[in-house]
């Protein structure tokens, strides 16, 4: 993870002090999409995007199981909510951050 980090800060520079010129910036902009626009990719995104939320449902169980009683109950609500502790009307829907369930 932190390579690639360290190589996408690398072609961020790359692209913001080049003097290569436009026709530069639109040759690496068209291999940047076509590498975004790999299924692969795009199914690498999608599986760290739900090893996050799953990670982050765990770390709200585990504040509320320990800190709960203590948390303000609109944190104490959210925490619940992100974890999967509270039951919802309706299966899917979306919640404060963006995300859906």
């Amino acid at each position: 993870m932190r390579k690639l980090v360290f190589v996408a800060g690398l072609a961020v520079g790359y692209v913001l002090g080049a003097k290569a010129g436009r026709e530069r910036y639109e040759q690496l902009r068209a291999s940047a999409e076509r590498v975004r626009s790999n299924p692969a990719v795009r199914n690498g995104v999608d599986s760290a995007a739900l090893a996050g939320r799953q990670a982050a449902a765990r770390a709200a169980g585990a504040v509320v199981d320990r800190a709960g009683d203590r948390l303000p109950e609109g944190v104490a609500g959210k925490l619940r909510a992100v974890g999967g502790r509270e039951s919802a009307s309706d299966e899917t829907f979306a919640d404060d951050w963006g995300t859906t369930r």
